[in-house]
């Protein structure tokens, strides 16, 4: 059994594609996956299923959302050891003047091809920073995330892949509730006497 990570793009957001975390979890459960974990309102949701392709596990997820609440929803799924990656990998974390409240991560869909870093870069605001990685931008927004051009409107534009952003508190929190999962899963039932 795998554990993975699914962050939905869009949903409970000004009043908009509106789903109760209750349903959503029931709607894992309903398509055979096991120990779903909500965290937020966001839509994350932390689960396990047999090794899949992420690929696979997105559409199927992304469809039954459609089919359960009506509404076109992007997922993007990955692996634990994809999310411990992305937090090692992050620039930002270990810079201490920097405040980690405003760190945020933008996961992509996929590896965009051929776009222009200059001409994102160019409408960063005063003290904002902003890394690239195959498929993950990693945010330092000291004037906050609601303030920044730099959101996932913009980068979705510019790069022409789904992308979906999570500060950085919840993508640790994230990785933490799929890493006790995955810990908790890989310990070995004991036997009963009778076994």
């Amino acid at each position: 059994m795998k554990t993975y990570i699914s962050i939905l793009r869009g949903i409970n957001v000004s009043g908009q594609k509106l789903v109760k975390m209750n349903l959503l979890q029931k709607m894992f459960e309903d398509l055979g996956f096991k120990n779903p974990t909500t965290y937020l309102q966001s839509g994350n949701v932390v689960f396990q299923e047999e090794q899949c392709n992420t690929d696979t596990l997105e559409q199927k997820i992304s469809e039954q959302i459609l089919n359960d609440f009506g509404y076109e929803v992007p997922v993007i799924v990955m692996s634990v050891e994809r999310l411990e990656q992305t937090i090692n990998n992050n620039p930002f974390r270990n810079d201490t003047r920097k405040d980690n409240s405003h760190l945020h991560v933008t996961f992509l869909s996929s590896i965009p091809d051929n776009y222009r870093k200059e001409a994102i870069e160019s409408i960063k605001q005063k003290e904002e920073e902003i890394r690239f990685s195959e498929n993950v931008i990693y945010l330092y927004c000291p004037n906050g995330y609601g303030r920044t051009k730099l959101n996932n409107n913009f980068l979705e534009s510019k790069l022409k892949v789904v992308a979906t952003t999570r500060n950085w508190k919840t993508t640790k929190e994230l990785f933490k509730i799929a890493n006790q999962l995955q810990q908790n899963s890989s310990v070995p039932k004991s036997r009963s006497a009778n076994d």
